[in-house]
């Protein structure tokens, strides 16, 4: 092989190299981003829903949580060592897919109780105000974690990115819940939206175990 040929490719792998880089500082950043919003979001929630007693604020509560922890695995998954290695990667995959199985086993058991046991829920305006205020952002941060996600080839961090959509859906299924219950006074709202995003989490859980929803084919 010819030596400029040779210079040529070693250019072209160093550009490569320095592009993954600047693409993984981004999954870092929006992470943290996430994590930070996702703590601020987990006390209003928590407060809000044990005020009024409901369930789906609490599971919205508890939904926050389980996000920042699945930021937490997606900077363990781009730090150190753990970058390219496809072991990590699989690892990143399992524990996300476990927060959604901890997400809809909670929501969907409280739910049920709520139910059967007729509790009614007090209107809480401070939760539709938070829920007004997520459901049009998240979809934003899902977005931009998404496309990171699959620049990276990383189907543990597009996961991520759905569980952050995850967060949108139930920001409007939140949003349905307490705002029929303090128009309507249907109680049973809350809880029903809540069992739906149970559901939804568990569908995403499974996909994310078995290694499936990469998106752009990067898995």
């Amino acid at each position: 092989m010819s030596e400029p040929v040779q210079l040529m490719r070693t250019l072209a792998l160093a550009g490569d190299h320095g592009d993954r880089a600047k693409l993984e500082r981004r999954a870092r950043v929006l992470a943290w981003v996430g994590i930070g919003w996702h703590v601020v979001e987990f006390a209003i929630a928590i407060g809000a829903g044990i005020a009024a007693g409901s369930i789906a604020l609490i599971g919205f509560g508890a939904d926050s949580l389980i996000e920042a922890l699945a930021g937490l695995v997606v900077l363990w998954l781009f730090t150190g060592k753990r970058v390219g290695s496809h072991a990590a990667e699989r690892r990143a995959q399992q524990l996300i897919a476990a927060t959604f199985f901890a997400l809809a086993a909670y929501v969907g058991i409280e739910a049920v109780r709520t139910l059967a046991g007729g509790d009614h829920p007090r209107t809480s305006w401070a939760g539709i105000g938070l829920a007004m205020f997520t459901a049009p952002t998240m979809p934003l941060l899902a977005r931009a974690k998404r496309q990171i996600g699959a620049k990276l080839s990383s189907a543990a961090a597009v996961k991520e990115a759905s569980q952050t959509q995850l967060c949108a859906y139930l920001s409007i299924a939140l949003l349905i819940g307490l705002g029929a219950n303090a128009i309507a006074g249907w109680w049973w709202a809350d809880p029903l939206t809540a069992l739906a995003i149970a559901g939804v989490a568990v569908r995403e859980g499974r996909q994310s175990w078995r290694g499936e929803g990469c998106a752009n084919g990067c898995c």
